[in-house]
């Protein structure tokens, strides 16, 4: 889908993706409301969004009150999203998601877009598609771009990876208006190509449970992106990771050297002309050594038009 919406609105979604329109390389750290500290020993916040800054990800995802513990001279080189609901592991339903910031709260922060997160499935998924449409509707009013996070997650799912299921998901946020949509990853190729394709936002992979070796993280990455993903949010493997600003940099390259042979045409997509496909994309074409034969600058996503206008 191409955007052509407020200049707001757009001129935010630029500066999310600039780094490449290939893809987005997004680093959650919203995980401190539902788990606990995500900083390692011995460092800071603003010490490790400083490394993530400068391995190349495009986007950090925190609470609003991290916000503060973070210097503004980290987001000279990415994005500020600030995550609007919460819940805790400690709680007797830790899948009933609550709000806990506001749009224009986020806006008076500085953001340049929010998320929120919906667990299709569980007791509370009422009140939180709700809450998805109420902020969906807020963004709008202030062209503020949403990341909606919605995953098969509770009693009533018995496969959080059903195909179906994940497609279900991932419609209720465009259907609700959601500019991006982060769930999980299906388990193969060819199946992400299936979701991706007829979904018409980008999807973000979630970077999924802790891996022990790097290699297998680019793996799952590629395997992403292979997928028709419009590139990760990956949050544990990366400030989980020895050196978070040497894999945050590995990453963000297999994400933003999506080969540009997929699309012809302008890099933001030719309203006139509409994309024009080419060779489905394949794993062997993001091994490292054909990434230095790639340009970045093309659309992010198999089967659909960049969502910037």
């Amino acid at each position: 889908m191409t955007g052509f919406g407020h200049f707001a609105r757009s001129l935010r979604l630029r500066r999310l993706y600039r780094h490449s329109t290939a893809g987005l390389m997004i680093t959650p750290l919203d995980h401190s409301i539902h788990d606990g500290p995500v900083v390692p020993k011995g460092t800071t916040l603003d010490q490790l969004a400083a490394k993530i800054a400068a391995g190349g990800s495009d986007a950090v995802v925190v609470h609003k009150g991290s916000v503060r513990h973070i210097s503004p001279e980290r987001f000279a080189a990415m994005s500020l999203i600030i995550h609007l609901n919460a819940s805790t592991s400690q709680a007797l339903d830790p899948n009933a998601k609550y709000v806990v910031a506001g749009v224009e709260e986020a806006l008076r922060l500085g953001a340049d877009a929010v998320s929120v997160h919906v667990n299709l499935g569980s007791d509370d998924e009422r009140q939180q598609i709700g809450d998805l449409g109420r902020i969906a509707d807020a963004c709008d009013r202030w062209n503020l771009p949403l990341l909606a996070m919605v995953y098969p997650r509770g009693p009533r799912i018995s496969d959080p990876r059903d195909p179906a299921v994940v497609a279900h998901a991932v419609t209720i946020a465009a259907d609700l208006g959601a500019d991006l949509v982060k769930t999980v990853f299906l388990g193969s190729t060819a199946e992400m190509l299936d979701l991706t394709a007829a979904c018409p936002v980008p999807v973000l992979v979630a970077g999924g449970p802790a891996l022990d070796k790097e290699e297998d993280v680019l793996a799952y990455v590629r395997d992403a992106i292979a997928g028709g993903a419009g590139g990760v949010a990956m949050g544990r493997n990366i400030f989980q990771a020895k050196d978070p600003r040497a894999l945050a940099a590995k990453v963000a390259r297999i994400v933003h050297h999506f080969p540009e042979q997929h699309f012809a045409g302008a890099p933001f997509g030719d309203p006139d002309q509409g994309p024009v496909h080419s060779e489905r994309l394949t794993p062997d074409h993001l091994d490292d050594s054909s990434l230095d034969n790639h340009l970045t600058g093309g659309p992010h996503h198999d089967g659909r038009q960049t969502v910037l206008a």
